[in-house]
């Protein structure tokens, strides 16, 4: 049964699950964003593979930046260094990101919050009762959402993500203590390197947030170990 498409806001967003498969009932909501360079529906096929409770709505946003034909129908959050990022895969030299900060992050966190604003509306549920996570950039963009707006969701899932403005995002750790929290990263990733991953799991941990990791043989991906990780962490904090 195919998705339910929305304009939430300035958002498009892919709507499943629940108790016809196109969002439709009244059970947690679960959003995710995909990552650089795939097109918006990407993650839309994990809803059937993820053990939540029964009735769990998915919400998968679509990125604002359509880029360049070179990548397809891939989209964006904000836009990356392609040269760079492929000069280190070639290396096999990790990159750190845990000093940059997108010109563009507040803009495209100010859509996000929008289009959860416009979700618990349309949708009736409350942040109580919603996951926020996504896929590599995806994940980045979550994490600096929760870090910037005091909403008290169910729960982060960070897949494959990494430790992205540590200046602006240490300082706020702190205030979400408690927040449930799951990662996943492949030790052998070479797009964003298991260390950066590591770091940003430890300092969410040294400030008291409720953290989980599942790391994994391989790259930079969602195998079978993050998909169970993750359907046994939506079971937990939406039960």
């Amino acid at each position: 049964m195919s998705a339910t498409t929305l304009q939430l806001g300035s958002l498009r967003a892919r709507l499943t699950g629940g108790t016809d498969g196109r969002g439709g009932g009244d059970g947690p909501l679960v959003v995710l964003c995909h990552g650089f360079g795939a097109p918006g529906d990407d993650l839309v096929p994990l809803w059937r593979v993820l053990r939540a409770p029964r009735g769990t709505r998915y919400l998968f946003p679509e990125a604002p930046l359509a880029l360049p034909p070179v990548f397809g129908p891939g989209r964006a959050w904000w836009m990356i260094d392609v040269a760079r990022l492929q000069e280190a895969m070639m290396r096999g030299t990790p990159r750190d990101l845990s000093t940059e900060y997108p010109d563009t992050l507040p803009a495209v966190r100010a859509s996000l919050l929008a289009l959860l604003d416009a979700a618990a509306e349309e949708l009736g549920v409350p942040p109580e009762r919603t996951v926020l996570g996504g896929f590599s950039q995806g994940a980045m963009l979550a994490m600096d959402v929760a870090l910037h707006d005091p909403r008290p969701f169910a729960g982060l899932a960070l897949l494959s993500g990494t430790y992205l403005a540590r200046d602006w995002w240490t300082p706020r750790m702190a205030s979400r203590a408690g927040l449930p929290v799951f990662q996943s990263h492949g030790q052998d990733d070479m797009v964003l390197a298991y260390p950066g991953g590591a770091a940003l799991h430890e300092a969410l941990t040294e400030a008291g947030l409720e953290t989980e990791l599942v790391t994994f043989r391989g790259g930079h991906a969602i195998p079978p170990p993050a998909l169970d990780g993750l359907g046994a962490f939506l079971a937990r904090v939406l039960e």
